[in-house]
């Protein structure tokens, strides 16, 4: 099932995927080069959104949930990607300990915890998982709703390693975003063991404005390679560090804000002759499962929030206070299924792309978040994988589509890597 654009495939966007297609042997060497200078997240996931003019990222993931939801078909992908990573870490590594999020009710996380260590395991990997649910004091074994089990037990610390019973694990792989801060447990953990990502990539620190920052330098530098214009591939943004929603504190920074990227937008729809009321993003500048988000088209729609909206967009995931807010320029999705907005979301495990899905929410509009309560998703939604192109066929025929998304995904995180290179502790 490949999702179609309900615009016509004309004009800029085609441009865009003609320009990638055609730079094709110039973007796979200087991506050669990018990594040789950079190491890759051992992991991500990049949302994008496709406007039908321009293509971009709007989110990165450093520990992606959803392995469940990819194309079976492209399993050899993805672990003779992880096979390069884990060989990258320690070409001797025999054990590791996966240490997921809390959230044991959540059926569909735990399909992917499932799903991951099976990719993990293939690599020849002894694999469990460690669980810093507390109080947790035995181990926890949890049916799959399509069959299986996993089991979590108690990680407790010896020395400066964490360890299960009868298992020391040579390295930890977090699928948990340490959104509630760094637990003492995984502090000052000895440098043998290796921490995937590293600490500094949970929400406790990393910020998606400085993310985008490391986004617009990487985008610059590849459209100066294909000599296109950075915007076609990049949302405007900018940060507001003053505001309290609960005490109405920071409105009139946001809206200053909010007004000049919906100027930007404006200039750039003029430039292109695109006719339509752009819209900006406000969103936690910390934070992930689509919490903390809202649509906004004038600098008074965050100057007139009702108690809900307040509310809403006052706290994210582990109840943490929003203060600090990214103004990011709404890309709207064109593309459908079954007449349902949707929005693809491209994998990769190292700096390879290994398959992707279509999140897709039949109660929002192309201007909506869609990360949100009601979403579902299309598994087996590419029919071809990401890592290649067609260069006899369209710019728009599915192969040079979803390559151009692998692409994007991977300038993302390369900006990913170049974000955490910037936030190492003792730089």
């Amino acid at each position: 099932m490949v999702p179609h654009l309900t615009t016509a495939l004309t004009g800029p966007l085609l441009e865009l995927e003609r320009h990638v297609i055609e730079a094709q042997p110039d973007i796979e060497h200087w991506f050669r080069r990018q990594w040789m200078d950079h190491a890759a997240p051992f992991y991500s996931s990049v949302d994008l959104r496709n406007a039908g003019f321009k293509v971009a990222p709007v989110d990165t993931n450093l520990f992606p949930g959803g392995f469940n939801n990819l194309n079976p078909e492209f399993l050899p992908l993805a672990v003779q990607a992880a096979q390069v990573a884990v060989e990258k870490m320690c070409t001797t590594a025999r054990r590791f300990l996966i240490i997921p999020e809390n959230h044991t009710r959540n059926l569909f996380y735990l399909q992917n915890l499932g799903a991951l260590a099976d990719i993990i395991r293939k690599t020849g990997l002894t694999v469990r998982f460690g669980s810093l649910i507390p109080g947790l004091e035995a181990p926890l074994t949890l049916d799959l709703p399509e069959g299986g089990q996993i089991t979590l037990e108690p990680v407790r610390r010896e020395g400066d390693r964490l360890v299960l019973d009868g298992f020391e694990p040579c390295a930890i792989l977090l699928n948990n975003d340490l959104s509630g801060g760094v637990p003492d447990i995984l502090k000052g953990l000895n440098p043998a063991q290796g921490m995937l990502p590293p600490l500094h990539a949970g929400w406790a620190t990393r910020r998606k404005s400085r993310h985008f920052a490391a986004y617009d330098k990487v985008a610059h530098d590849f459209c100066g390679l294909i000599d296109m214009d950075p915007w076609l591939i990049n949302p405007f943004h900018a940060r507001c560090g003053e505001v309290d929603f609960q005490a109405r504190e920071g409105e009139e920074c946001l809206a200053q804000h909010v007004s000049e990227v919906l100027d930007r937008i404006r200039a750039k729809y003029a430039e292109y002759a695109i006719d339509r009321e752009p819209f900006v993003i406000v969103k936690a500048d910390a934070g992930t499962y689509g919490m903390g988000i809202m649509t906004v088209k004038s600098p008074d729609d965050v100057r007139d929030l009702n108690r809900r909206q307040r509310n809403k967009m006052a706290v994210v995931k582990e109840g943490l206070a929003v203060t600090d807010v990214l103004v990011q320029e709404g890309v709207p999705t064109y593309e459908s299924i079954h007449q349902a907005v949707a929005e693809p979301v491209v994998y990769m495990i190292d700096h390879f792309v290994i398959g992707g899905f279509y999140r897709v929410h039949t109660g929002r509009g192309a201007d909506e978040n869609l990360n949100a309560p009601g979403m579902h998703f299309v598994p087996l939604a590419f029919d071809t994988a990401c890592s290649y192109c067609d260069c006899g066929a369209r710019p728009d025929a599915p192969a040079n589509r979803f390559y151009t998304y692998g692409v994007l995904a991977r300038l993302a995180a390369l900006a990913s890597t170049i974000e955490l290179e910037r936030m190492e502790p003792g730089r």
